[in-house]
């Protein structure tokens, strides 16, 4: 009996000491962190890496997350948020317009001289995405929105000195809005994942890229592009989201990690970290001799009003694609982009 007891008492303790490794693994959980651009790039270096490791941080090991870059098999950009909706990825970064007609709302920031900075467009529609642009994001947890600084028009052989020069020549477009402008001006817009730019300059299938700085240096563009026109026209912006089912099943102290680390916390440092990525850009475009033709805020006053009617047309296309609203969300973002300009 007493040795039955004793053979009892072990296998007790075998099983509790087994379940207690079961559950201790299960309050263990990594993360999917997914983005298009290269492990190389800002966005990861600066934004996602530290970010993941300040989760692992404040949760003491028990949220770990691996950032999967554009070179893996998370890494197309159309995919991002389906990714995320899905369950294939926890979390993922990508751009508001590709695909057309996914986020409309947002991508009203895109149109041309919406707002003069990275820093003053992101904070105009994060304070929006509660209320005018909600329905974009409907499924997800929201961690952040952004945009990048406004872009330039980029051109492997041809100088562009003003913009009609840009005519007949084909450009990597990245969103809607971007496209109905080189289309207005007589170019061919290409739509085209920025990874795939270099390939396609080096094979001519086009001339040309509209893109941030950061990109020329992001991408290896500098030594490809050797032309850059600062027009300023337009910008891109970005989504970080998380499934909502997901987010909503999380232990109280994940939740407490995750919300005090994204929102206006991350949204407020994209003006400075643009600014950065920027400046690197520029500067291996200048280390390389490449020609910048600069533009004054004289000029740019007169495209605001030669392009209106590129405004109007893209804000009736979002009309009529179903968001009745879109003239009051476009204005609603210019007031915005006027009282945080101040």
């Amino acid at each position: 009996m007493h040795a039955y007891q004793t053979n009892w008492r072990g296998f007790a303790l075998a099983l509790s000491l087994c379940l207690a490794s079961q559950v201790q693994a299960q309050d263990k959980v990594e993360w999917k962190i997914t983005t298009y651009v290269p492990p190389t790039h800002g966005f990861v270096v600066d934004v996602l890496e530290p970010w993941a490791k300040e989760l692992e941080k404040r949760t003491g090991g028990k949220l770990t997350a691996r950032v999967f870059a554009g070179n893996s098999p998370f890494g197309k950009t159309e995919n991002q948020a389906d990714q995320v909706k899905q369950g294939v990825t926890d979390v993922g970064w990508g751009l508001n317009g590709i695909p057309r007609g996914r986020m409309p709302r947002a991508s009203i920031m895109e149109l041309p001289f919406v707002a003069p900075s990275a820093d003053i467009a992101s904070r105009t529609l994060w304070s929006m995405a509660p209320g005018l642009l909600a329905d974009d994001f409907k499924g997800f947890k929201l961690l952040a929105l952004h945009c990048h600084n406004p872009g330039l028009f980029h051109t492997r052989d041809k100088k562009i000195d003003k913009l009609e020069d840009v005519k007949g020549l084909r450009m990597r477009a990245p969103n809607p809005p971007t496209q109905e402008l080189l289309t207005f001006l007589g170019a061919t817009p290409v739509g085209m994942p920025p990874g795939l730019v270099y390939e396609n300059l080096e094979k001519g299938v086009i001339d040309g890229a509209v893109f941030p700085w950061d990109a020329i240096k992001g991408f290896r563009l500098e030594g490809m592009l050797k032309h850059h026109y600062d027009a300023r026209v337009y910008t891109a912006c970005f989504h970080l989201v998380m499934n909502e089912t997901k987010y909503n099943a999380l232990p109280a102290e994940f939740k407490k990690a995750v919300d005090e680390t994204t929102g206006n916390v991350m949204v407020n440092r994209f003006g400075e970290w643009w600014n950065r990525w920027d400046q690197a850009g520029l500067d291996a475009a200048k280390a390389r001799g490449n020609s910048i033709i600069s533009v004054s805020n004289e000029q740019r006053e007169k495209w605001r009003v030669q392009l209106k009617p590129v405004i109007d047309k893209e804000l009736s296309d979002i009309e009529k694609a179903g968001v009745p609203n879109a003239r009051a969300i476009y204005d609603e973002m210019l007031k915005t982009v006027a009282r945080l300009a101040k």
